[in-house]
């Protein structure tokens, strides 16, 4: 095989699309994928379609001779025919297939290719966003040149809108299956990750745009899609293909936990719930078929408590039922009360499952959104149908902190975001000084949820920052003496750290060191007569626990000191200090004249 990256017109990526009465949404995929820009090849395998998409796609096909490819083949089963067709036409370095109904982002491949250029990536995998249908997220939480299948959650992606090095498929005959429903990409996938060398993640641009038909006509949103006898059946092949690949061991450990998780144990919860008497045995028992073939004690130590449960009781159909509820009962929660308590936050609420009349404990969790694996569990305190807890704000790191309430049944927990529901009469606690810093409780933008900023992270800090007296000293500085509240009290000294000038047309910053006073006060001796042109806001610095705090320094113009002019070699300079009109808050013109500007202006 020739070297691809020597030919200048060597296609960087051919799209493959199978479309089968898809003609409402031909327009916007095929433009989409018309607009990238990298060197491509469209292949569109029209599947038997009798809707006018056929004749949509040859006017595409007539107009974009040199881009779009249009194969008609006889209306077949599924998508896998018409995507293994579209391989075998393909003739770029990668292949990135996408639905019919689907669309890419503008910049989709261009991202995607220049990861797989750069990295020799097998296998990139772009961010999808799902509008109307859900959208896989565990993998794309940041991009990645390269990551292990086993150290990452790329697995838990099955399906194929990706970015595939074409001769990996070659090479390894990688196809997909024919004539099945559903699955035939899972298979692909599998088979594909199980060759790729490297793979990457395009995580920080929105690439696949994952549609729902409205009508409902796709395969997926179909009931027979989703037939979990049909499902469990399927999935041996994957599984088997695996394992072919991979031997015993954590990887393989790794990789089945994922086809347990989301294939073989998702049949017993929503679905199972769902079936009558006799059909729930059946699941159960091509459940417990496949457990008995793959389920290993490295895959049961990777599963959660109601996996494990569900693994223990496949011959107990009403133990089933019972954990199936349990999964699938909303979590009722209410919150009732906030308030502090002097450096403690009282929170009270009621919480449960519906339809569940009984649990086996409570706790309000707090779980760090800076630090995932940053989390604190405080049992619940009982009266009546109320639970009360104590959180200990000054034990709580720089960060912001969800809460969660945690309900435990029959060995399962479920938790649920708290705070959305509450009492019209709960409103959210002032902010605290606490141990230095900034302790905020505030309820969420888009759900109105509960969270802790401690440390100013992304609630602004409430404060205020005030001139008592300004003059001028030698240097040309101007001294400046205040007094500082944040949260209503006086910060500690060491809170306090400097001021900042910032020119409000450049950005351009300047710091001067303070000196903090006893009870909230401050001192400062500026060089403002340093200052370049322009004019200048003045801000005080403060370290509260998170981020720098800066706040506008407050005054008026009584406070202020009068302008000051000088003389510096052929230069005339001043420094206008002023109250801005309104808010009054300290400002400095800066101005430096030569003799020559001076007459000028006088001139005029």
């Amino acid at each position: 095989m020739s070297d691809p990256g020597n030919d200048d017109d060597a296609v960087d990526v051919s799209v493959v699309i199978p479309a089968h009465n898809c003609r409402a949404y031909l327009d916007r995929c095929l433009t989409a994928a018309l607009v990238q820009r990298v060197k491509k090849q469209i292949v569109v395998v029209d599947d038997g379609s009798t809707d006018g998409g056929s004749e949509l796609l040859d006017l595409y096909a007539a107009y974009h001779r040199a881009s779009v490819k249009v194969i008609h083949i006889e209306g077949g089963r599924g998508a896998g025919r018409p995507r293994n067709v579209g391989i075998e036409h393909a003739t770029g370095r990668y292949v990135f297939f996408c639905d019919a109904d689907d669309y890419l982002g503008p910049e989709a491949l261009e991202r995607m290719v220049a990861m797989a250029d750069r990295n020799a990536s097998d296998i990139v995998l772009g961010k999808v966003v799902g509008h109307g249908r859900r959208a896989p997220a565990s993998m794309f939480q940041q991009s990645a040149d390269r990551v292990e299948l086993g150290g990452s959650a790329v697995y838990n992606s099955l399906s194929c809108f990706k970015l595939y090095r074409r001769e990996l498929l070659e090479r390894h005959r990688i196809r997909f299956g024919e004539n099945m429903m559903v699955g035939e990409d899972i298979l692909f996938s599998v088979h594909a990750y199980c060759h790729a060398e490297v793979i990457s993640v395009v995580a920080d641009y929105e690439c696949y745009n994952l549609v729902s038909r409205p009508d409902g006509t796709s395969i997926m949103q179909q009931a027979a899609s989703r037939d979990p006898l049909a499902w469990l059946a399927m999935i041996r092949g994957p599984i088997r293909l695996m394992a072919e690949h991979v031997e015993p061991g954590p990887l393989r450990d790794h990789l089945l936990r994922r086809h347990f998780r989301l294939d073989v144990f998702a049949q017993l919860g929503a679905v199972f719930l769902e079936s009558d008497d006799v059909r729930r045995k059946d699941i159960a028992r091509e459940v417990a078929a496949l457990c008995d073939e793959w389920y290993t004690p490295g895959v049961h130590d990777q599963l959660n408590a109601i996996d494990r449960q569900r693994a223990t009781a496949l011959d107990d159909i009403e133990r089933l039922v019972r954990l199936a509820r349990i999964e699938n009962a909303t979590v009722r929660r209410r919150l009732t009360g906030l308030r502090w308590d002097g450096d403690v936050l009282v929170v009270t609420g009621a919480a449960g499952l519906d339809g569940i009349t009984r649990d086996d404990g409570m706790a309000v969790v707090l779980r760090s959104r800076l630090d995932p694996a940053g989390e604190i569990v405080i049992p619940a305190e009982r009266t009546g149908g109320e639970f009360t807890v104590r959180v200990d704000a000054g034990a709580l790191r720089s960060g912001i902190w969800d809460l969660r309430v945690a309900v435990e049944i029959e060995g399962v927990i479920r938790m649920g975001r708290l705070g959305a529901q509450r009492d019209s009469g709960v409103t959210r606690p002032a902010p605290r000084l606490i141990g230095g810093a900034v302790v905020l409780p505030y309820f969420t933008r888009d759900n109105g949820n509960l969270s802790i900023d401690v440390g100013g992270h992304v609630v602004a800090v409430p404060g205020s920052v005030r001139l008592i007296r300004t003059r001028w000293a030698l240097g040309h500085r101007l001294l400046v003496d205040g007094e500082i509240a944040v949260a209503g009290v006086a910060p500690a000294a060491t809170a306090v750290k400097r001021i900042v000038w910032r020119e409000r047309r450049s950005g351009c910053e300047r710091a001067d060191r303070v000196t903090a006073l006893p009870s909230g006060g401050f001192t400062a001796r500026p060089a403002v007569g340093r200052l370049s042109p322009g004019t200048w806001d003045a801000y005080l610095e403060l370290d509260l626990g998170g981020p720098p705090a800066r706040f506008r320094i407050e005054t008026d113009a009584a406070t202020v000191a009068a302008p000051r002019r000088w003389q510096a070699a052929a230069l005339l300079r001043s420094v206008r200090p002023y109250a801005t009109s309104g808010k009054g808050r300290l400002s400095a013109v800066v101005r430096r004249l030569t003799a020559r500007t001076v007459l000028r202006r006088i001139l005029r």
